[in-house]
């Protein structure tokens, strides 16, 4: 871990990362890619120290309450949070200054918040995404080995239904040979009914790779499923698109499913949906994070 004093923290869509960098070691994680030009180790998480501090100067600046998102890059429960508490300090802020939030994690350290988020959607909104990608629990500690597993990010969902909280589920990636099975995409979309999602987020059934993603994405595919580095290349090449074989058929089931029990899972609806805040908005304005 290393600490950063930022200039800014808010994106021009009021997007924010506190951390740069993960240390939940999930083997498919896109921000290892070169193209976002990260000078340092992925484990050795940059820390920007005064993000509390700018992001109370960014929302007192503000003529018009809006959406506040976090999580897209970097997950805003890094373990180091559970010490420093910087995400928790812009939480409070978010809910001091009346603003909503778009907030994005596999952790279940979230739940530590909770009076937090049930605030920030009381006087504007809140909205919580999980990702999930596979309902095998053991295949869940090899993908994704340092946060906590599908079942417990499955009670967080369950919390924050019982909390009023609406959420959104990222079914995605979906890896090819590995868990790109009906088994596995019904079990978590039956997760996701119980649960009383508001929405399923996903960009087609597959996986993208692409410079320095795809090589650690291989050596971890060495390390675990010995031999299938070499069907993907032989199947895919270098191609930053990897749909999965039944990626068609997968994909009619997620619709199916989603219309029966009427889960959103058209990205452009749920990406609206994240971006407008509340009832308490002001009348005709429509903020983007």
């Amino acid at each position: 871990m290393h600490n950063k004093t930022a200039k800014t923290i808010l994106s021009a869509w009021n997007g924010m990362n506190i951390y740069r960098g993960c240390t939940h070691g999930c083997i498919y994680c896109d921000a290892r890619s070169s193209c976002y030009q990260m000078k340092h180790e992925f484990e050795d998480v940059e820390i920007k120290v005064n993000a509390p501090d700018l992001l109370e100067r960014a929302l007192a600046g503000k003529r018009h309450r809006c959406m506040i998102g976090t999580g897209a890059m970097s997950d805003p429960y890094q373990h180091i949070e559970k010490e420093l508490c910087l995400t928790r300090k812009c939480l409070e802020l978010i809910d001091r200054y009346g603003f909503g939030l778009a907030i994005q994690t596999k952790s279940d350290l979230i739940l530590r918040d909770l009076d937090l988020l049930k605030s920030i959607n009381r006087n504007a909104k809140c909205v919580v995404q999980m990702t999930l990608t596979t309902y095998d629990e053991g295949l869940c500690h090899i993908l994704e080995p340092s946060v906590c597993t599908t079942a417990r990010r499955v009670e967080v969902l369950n919390i924050m239904q019982d909390a009023g909280i609406p959420t959104i589920v990222w079914l995605t990636p979906v890896l090819p040979f590995i868990n790109d099975t009906e088994e596995n995409i019904r079990g978590i979309l039956r997760c996701c009914e119980k649960a009383g999602v508001y929405g399923i987020m996903t960009f087609g059934i597959g996986l993208t790779l692409r410079d320095g993603d795809r090589q650690y994405y291989y050596r971890k595919l060495d390390e675990h499923f010995p031999g299938l580095k070499e069907k993907y290349i032989l199947t895919y090449g270098d191609s930053y698109e990897l749909p999965v074989p039944d990626s068609s058929y997968l994909m009619r089931i997620l619709q199916e499913e989603c219309k029966a029990h009427h889960i959103v899972c058209d990205p452009d609806l749920l990406f609206a949906y994240m971006r407008t805040t509340g009832e308490k908005t002001v009348p005709g304005q429509l903020e983007l994070f």
